[in-house]
Parts: structure tokens; sequence; C-alpha cells
């Protein structure tokens, strides 16, 4: 099982990651986290009771990785809650390295079935409401578990 710890301005939040329903977005999470991408890259974009927004490393919305990832869009967990994490895009398969959590459902629920989702906070949920515009992703640490 993958999990990852993203620490924060406002603190570290635990992410486990939907390996079954979105393999490919969360292996291009996971790889861009080991090389050290997000590290020092901002939540540009935050929308409260919507979404907290980073993996831009220009800080404008505009930047990624240099390549696109397609859409995974039809696993089991393909619901935007509070918490789960998802993929940006500027249409569907242009998704690269931004990324957005959820504050609620309330505010989300359109985004189903357009954005990918490839993971959930299950630790440190409070972080999402304390994010503020600016604030600066430190570290993201992949941790990988055995399943017993």
């Amino acid at each position: 099982m993958l999990k990852a710890e993203m620490l924060t301005d406002r603190g570290l939040m635990t992410i486990e990651f939907y390996e079954q329903d979105a393999p490919i977005t969360v292996k291009n999470f996971v790889d861009l986290s080991k090389k050290g991408y997000y590290d020092g890259v901002t939540f540009h974009r935050v929308l409260p009771d919507f979404v907290i927004q980073g993996g831009d490393p220009t800080g404008t919305g505009g930047g990624g990785p240099g390549y696109t990832i397609k859409c995974e869009l039809f696993g089991g967990n393909q619901y935007h809650d509070r918490g789960v994490l998802s993929m940006a895009h500027r249409g569907r398969d242009t998704g690269g390295s931004q990324f957005f959590i959820c504050h609620s459902r309330r505010g989300t629920a359109h985004l189903d079935g357009n954005h990918t989702c490839f993971g959930k906070v299950v630790d440190g949920l409070e972080i999402i409401d304390a994010i503020r515009q600016g604030d600066v992703i430190q570290k993201i640490t992949i941790i990988e578990e055995e399943v017993a």
C-alpha cells in the first residue's frame, strides 16, 4: 500500500492512494514526489469550500512537468469528497503535475467523471482548511507499506 506524507507550512497531511482505481495517476504523482518535484511548490489556488490546488512549479497555474497523462475516470473511488486528491487539468487527458484537494462534497460533486481522483487525506484534514494561497509544500514523502 502506498501512502504519502505531505508537509506544508500549515502542518502534515497523510494521504492514501487509490492505486487500483488510478494507477497511472498515482505512479505519476509518486514519481514526481520521489524526485522532489513538489518540494517548495506553493498552493497557487485556494477557493474556500471548494479546493486547494498546487503542483505548478511556476506558481501561476500554467506550469507543469512538460508532459501530460490520460484521465482515469472509471475506478471505484471516482467521487470528489472532503479530502480527496484529484488531478487538475485544462481538458480531458491534459493533466501533468497539478493536483487539488477537495474541501467538501457539496462544492465538488460536479467534478466527478471529469477529473481523476487518485487518493484521499486520511489524517490532517484540518490542514486543508488552514491552507492559504501561497502556502508552501515543504516536502512529500512516499511511504510504501507491506500489505499483510
